[in-house]
Order: structure tokens, then C-alpha cells, then sequence
């Protein structure tokens, strides 16, 4: 089951961006990230927190950076859940087709029994 951290996290638009950002490159340093918004950094460390507690982006630090790269798993994970949620209404607009279907039968075979009714 995804977690409810996951979609809050996804729910703000400049941290789908960041997840946009690091689906586009292999990784990225905190500084690379910042650098493509027009917001302050202490904002943006506040969006890669939010994601790195939703489990959506790894972060390693190496000397004085750090590094950002999007989990996989965590993708995953959303996505087969995703699939999971489509697969339940395909089935249900199936069952709902089957019943439209007999209905429209039914009203067929209703309208060809008016017409050999004798007046």
C-alpha cells in the first residue's frame, strides 16, 4: 500500500518539478536544484525533506554536498499502485458495460415484441 506521505508529498507542485528534475538526470546536487527555481533555498531543503521522508528521493552526502536522486522503488511502488486503482474501474465499467448491453437487448427484443402484437 503507498503511503499517505507520498501523496502530500506529491501534492505541492514544486516538488513534482523536483521529481521531474532528478527523473531527467542521474543526480543532482542540492545547489543544482535550487538553481532552477525562483524560490529561496531554505524552501527548496524544506520540499527535499518533505520528498526524502516520503521515501521518493535518496539523498548522499559527499564532503559538503549533497547529492539528490530519485528512488525508483518509491516510483514504483506509486505506479503499481496506480495500476492496482485502474485495474478496480476497468473492471467495474466492464461489469457496467455487460449490464448496458442487456439492457439494450432487452429493450430490442421488448420493441420487436410491440410490433407483432396484432391492433
Amino acid at each position: 500500500m503507498v503511503s499517505k506521505d507520498i501523496f502530500h508529498a506529491l501534492s505541492e507542485p514544486n516538488r513534482r518539478y523536483i521529481l521531474e528534475i532528478l527523473a531527467s538526470q542521474e543526480q543532482l546536487t542540492a545547489t543544482d536544484i535550487y538553481d532552477r527555481f525562483n524560490i529561496s533555498p531554505p524552501a527548496i531543503s524544506q520540499h527535499l525533506k518533505i520528498l526524502r521522508e516520503a521515501n521518493l528521493v535518496r539523498m548522499e552526502k559527499k564532503a559538503q554536498q549533497r547529492i539528490y536522486q530519485l528512488n525508483p522503488d518509491a516510483i514504483i511502488e506509486l505506479e503499481e499502485w496506480a495500476n492496482h486503482i485502474t485495474q478496480l474501474w476497468t473492471q467495474r465499467f466492464d461489469a457496467l458495460d455487460k449490464v448496458l448491453e442487456a439492457e439494450m437487448k432487452k429493450n430490442k427484443e421488448g420493441k420487436a415484441d410491440q410490433y407483432d402484437e396484432p391492433e
